[in-house]
């Protein structure tokens, strides 16, 4: 019984990994070869390992609910070229990064990992459920706004990761001789970089005008707002007096709401 049951979730995995198509191999390969250029430890592969197997569960989950491969509408596709773009820029970019010196747990990381992954993939993939419009489908002046808003912010996020420079990484950490910027868009947002995903993943649900893009922007923000104050209370840690000024001085994600 336990054979069987082995093969039955090997052959679960196997399917699971058989229906990725283009978009899945493509995400995923710009996350493991960015990784595997910055892998110098028997950490660094773990992380990849269980990056992957993240990815794996994610798919299992959606054939659970009979969510069976990501299929996109037409309208869709700009957006997600868009996407692909961003993520090429941003895996290059990566391998400029400073070397840590301190950081959050592995489990907190790949718990953000993972809340960005559904995050992205209810935006940009149509799930049964949550087909419900909430704007015009088929507008193509709807489309046009979401596809610049998601192009203005994409901006938004490479010029705040140029004047990041190498203190930027995936995890919150405080990187070897970490500086506390305030230049560029630093000057008005403690996390433009997180601004500018959610700004990017609006412009996305937009073009979608259905609610599981919505889901996935709510996701995001919660994503987003719990890696604030866990990055905020790192950095005030690291950066004192300082970092307490530069934080009346400035907003954190949503001017001028949060």
């Amino acid at each position: 019984m336990a054979i069987a049951f082995l093969l039955e979730r090997s052959q679960a995995s196997f399917w699971a990994i058989a229906e990725w198509n283009l978009i899945d191999w493509t995400g995923f390969g710009i996350l493991a070869v960015r990784q595997l250029y910055m892998t110098n430890t028997k950490a660094e592969l773990r992380k990849l390992i269980v990056l992957a197997g993240v990815v794996i569960v994610v798919r299992l989950m959606m054939r659970k609910l009979g969510w069976h491969g990501l299929q996109f509408e037409t309208r869709m596709l700009p957006s997600i070229a868009l996407w692909m773009l961003f993520g090429i820029y941003w895996a290059i970019e990566g391998l400029n990064a400073a070397p840590t010196q301190s950081s959050e747990s592995s489990i907190s990381t790949y718990f953000h990992q993972f809340l960005l992954l559904v995050a992205l993939l209810l935006a940009v993939a149509p799930v049964p459920w949550l087909t419900i419009p909430f704007l015009p489908i088929g507008s193509r002046a709807v489309a046009a706004i979401g596809l610049i808003v998601q192009a203005a912010f994409l901006i938004l996020a490479v010029w705040a990761r140029r004047h990041l420079g190498r203190n930027w990484s995936a995890e919150v950490r405080i990187a070897v001789d970490h500086q506390l910027v305030r230049t560029g868009p630093y000057r008005f947002l403690r996390h433009p970089i997180y601004t500018a995903m959610l700004g990017m993943v609006l412009g996305t649900a937009i073009i979608s005008g259905e609610c599981h893009a919505l889901v996935g922007l709510a996701i995001l923000f919660i994503a987003y707002v719990r890696k604030t104050r866990l990055e905020e209370k790192i950095l005030r840690q690291t950066f004192g007096p300082d970092y307490d000024l530069y934080q009346q001085d400035t907003w954190a994600l949503v001017p001028p709401l949060f």
